[in-house]
């Protein structure tokens, strides 16, 4: 009967979802605050409006929300987008988020919570919502603004930086004070275990993917997708990690591959329904009359925020090149707090290391800085421009000469050969040794899976033992080499440039090249001990296995050098392939133009469009309304500047330019639905049928050319047989005779309209 009640308690979420979702929209409100108020109603704490009673059947809908919004984040993010987008905002990021935390640990130790309750306060403020900025800024038709893009870029990194401290948090939660040094382990060993997940699921998930693609219809790809989701969350889960780091590693995967927008058009349905389900349940397990009696507090943390976390982006834009104004505009568009103050709400509280009001907080902070947002955003070019004209002149002559000096710093950067040479394979050897501490750490429970599937005597005594550990050696003995390959590359390099004009430059270069390489072997030395398995049995046999390997080296050592130059071109051609399609953040040609009042609004066209099927120069856009079309995204291709004779499709995301006016007149023009039935498809009812022409038919002696079969009656001749012999697919010259029979495709109508054709008799 449980089973039964839960799948009643989804039909309450679902129902007060949907009704919720439908209101908020009408108000031009979140749909995001709404699920949550709506959970609080519903939920076990408002009797008599409780229809949710069960606090255990509600945590299991949200840890099944939270693994769907979870992936649907990841897939948002990829690493060639990273790297697109450039360190300048990577590092902004991280250290607007660095700002906020701290002011918020200052905070909270000034006011006195204890170091726990600032510490879980501090990662819920650091990130902002990025589901609640994008809603905004669409709503405000603002959306493709060259500050909305730059707000919007952030967000999306600020979801790296909310899954690190949730994955931080969960590993220390049971900790009061967390020590600097716990939180370096924690975050190296998060670290190798999110490279060797990376690198693993480049390797397997995109042939899988492929595979399934090629070999099983959309209905058992997607039950295929699922198993993979559910199965990287546990596995993140065994490896001490949260099922939401499993679920948003997995989305970074898919997004490299070239089944991403596949993916995304498949899951669309089923992450919209489970991120409701989360929001949803989340805002059960809150009691409203926390919210009321923390009423304060929530004012207080909400002022505190949307005074901070401006101010914290503004700066960190500023320090990395980009102009004061359009840092000020970004960064107040930063202020919602969403969902994932909602997931460390929860942590927190379930393992009861803050307080329950932590719950109630997080909503109403949420509700309040999203309730702020859109007027501070609307208010953005007015509210810098008062700031930049306040601004003394003696700091505005600073920045100046410190953007300056930030071009001439990027200039110079680009011109060092050295930084060139080194930078690529600096960056090999940190993923490297990433992957082999990830392989080294995790190993132990690699072999208990391994053990457990196989049994513990496989083919002989200890054999998955005996034989999994040589294996495990194998594995990360070409990435060793490859680490020494390009240690032993940069220490001839540094020796190089270290020694270029001394009088005895020859002696001392290969002096200094050792030099180098040996401080490197002996740090290669201390991490290999550090990282190796713990236990002894473990232990040993991978030091045997590994004396062994080294003593094989030198006769496989080209081979394990190919096989790593094959790995690394694989991991490469994942990332760099061209099948891929990349999302821009924003259009080429679209640029911040917000001198000339216009405005790019994306709508996207309902499956039952007035406007489906019609040709752009159809519509009249422009003469209608004003506006104009200047791109158009189709199943994750996109059609820039499309030409008047290009035909709008449902499903179709069209981008409109003109003034605020304009496009909301277009886009109301492109929604439209009539509420006349559309005509069913017929699509399944296509079949072919045989027909013989009969002697007095006013066919026969014709050849199809001369009937037209498909232009008069919407049926092809695919065959005609004719004495015992078949003529297949037959050209317009071909001619039917008297008794031939004929195989004809058609619809049931078109098919019994030619066939009634075919006997009348000539006039």
């Amino acid at each position: 009967m449980q089973g039964i009640y839960f799948i009643q308690d989804l039909a309450v979420i679902l129902v007060v979802a949907g009704v919720v979702g439908w209101l908020c929209q009408r108000i031009g409100l979140s749909v995001v605050v709404g699920f949550l108020a709506a959970g609080m109603v519903v939920g076990p704490y408002t009797p008599p409006f409780s229809l949710v009673t069960d606090l255990a059947r509600i945590e299991t809908a949200a840890q099944v929300g939270l693994v769907f919004l979870m992936f649907g984040i990841g897939l948002r993010l990829s690493l060639r987008k990273l790297r697109r987008l450039g360190l300048a905002l990577l590092f902004a990021t991280f250290a607007g988020a660095v700002g906020v935390y701290y002011l918020t640990r200052l905070m909270a130790t000034a006011t006195g919570w204890n170091p726990t309750e600032g510490l879980f306060l501090a990662a819920m403020l650091v990130t902002s919502s990025s589901a609640i900025i994008s809603k905004i800024q669409q709503e405000l038709g603002n959306a493709h603004e060259h500050t909305s893009q730059m707000a919007m870029t952030v967000t999306v990194m600020e979801d790296i930086v909310a899954v690190v401290m949730l994955t931080l948090l969960g590993s220390i939660v049971h900790l009061s004070e967390v020590q600097a040094a716990g939180i370096g382990q924690t975050l190296g060993l998060m670290g190798a275990f999110v490279v060797l997940a990376i690198i693993g699921g480049l390797l397997l998930f995109p042939w899988l993917l492929k595979r399934m693609s090629l070999t099983v219809d959309e209905e058992l790809q997607t039950l295929g997708m699922a198993a993979l989701l559910f199965g990287m969350a546990i596995v993140a889960n065994h490896a001490g990690y949260s099922l939401a780091l499993g679920a948003f590693l997995l989305g970074t995967i898919v997004a490299e591959t070239p089944h991403r927008h596949q993916v995304e058009h498949t899951f669309a349905g089923m992450r919209d329904v489970f991120s409701a389900v989360f929001f949803v349940a989340i805002g059960m397990q809150i009691d409203l009359r926390q919210v009321w009696a923390s009423a304060g507090l929530i004012v207080g943390v909400s002022l505190f925020s949307l005074v901070v976390r401006p101010l914290s982006c503004s700066l960190a834009l500023v320090l990395v090149g980009k102009p004061a104004r359009e840092a000020v505009r970004t960064g107040l568009m930063l202020t919602p707090i969403g969902e994932f103050a909602f997931i460390i709400a929860q942590l927190g509280v379930t393992a009861a290391v803050v307080p329950e009001r932590f719950y109630a907080m997080a909503v109403g902070v949420s509700l309040l800085t999203t309730l702020a947002t859109p007027v501070l955003t609307r208010h953005a070019g007015l509210i810098s421009a008062k700031l930049m004209a306040g601004q003394p002149r003696w700091l505005n002559d600073w920045l100046g000469y410190y953007h300056a000096w930030l071009e001439r710093l990027a200039v110079q950067q680009k011109s060092n050969p050295l930084w060139r040479l080194s930078r690529k394979r600096l960056v090999q050897i940190g993923v490297e040794i990433l992957f082999v501490s990830g392989l080294l750490i995790f190993s132990e429970q690699l072999f208990a899976v391994v053990e457990e599937w196989l049994g513990r005597d496989w083919l002989f005594p200890h054999g998955p033992q005996l034989l999994f550990w040589p294996a495990l050696t194998l594995v990360a003995l070409a990435p060793l080499v490859a680490i020494w390959r390009n240690i032993s590359v940069l220490a001839l390099l540094y020796a190089q440039v270290a020694t270029t004009g001394l009088a005895n430059a020859a002696r001392l270069t290969p002096v200094v090249e050792t030099s180098i390489k040996i401080v490197a072997g002996t740090g290669l030395f201390f991490w290999l001990t550090a990282v190796l398995p713990a236990e002894g049995t473990a232990r040993w046999l991978l030091l045997g296995s590994a004396l062994v390997a080294v003593a094989a080296l030198f006769l496989l050592r080209h081979q394990l050098i190919y096989w790593h130059s094959q790995l690394e071109v694989e991991l490469h051609s994942i990332i760099e392939a061209p099948g891929a399609p990349m999302t821009a953040t924003a259009p080429p040609w679209l640029q911040a133009h917000e001198e000339w009042d216009l405005q790019v609004v994306e709508c996207m066209l309902p499956y039952l469009a007035d406007c489906a099927t019609k040709s752009i120069a159809e519509l009249r856009l422009r003469s209608r309304f004003g506006c104009s079309v200047v791109g158009i995204e189709r199943q994750g291709c996109m059609i820039p500047l499309p030409g008047p004779d290009r035909v709008l499709y449902p499903r179709d995301r069209v981008l409109l330019m003109g003034t605020t006016e304009q496009v909301k007149a277009g886009c109301e023009f492109l929604g439209a639905v009539s509420v006349s039935p559309q005509p069913d498809s017929v699509f399944e009812e296509v079949c072919m049928l045989s027909l013989s022409v009969p002697t007095w038919s006013c066919a026969a002696g014709r050849t199809l050319a001369e009937l037209s079969p498909t232009k008069a009656h919407g049926v092809q001749v695919s065959g005609i047989r004719r004495e015992g012999r078949r003529i297949l697919n037959p050209g317009g010259d071909e001619m039917l005779l008297a008794g031939d029979e004929v195989l004809a495709l058609g619809t049931p109508a078109q098919v019994r309209e030619f066939k009634a054709w075919l006997r009348e008799q000539p006039a």
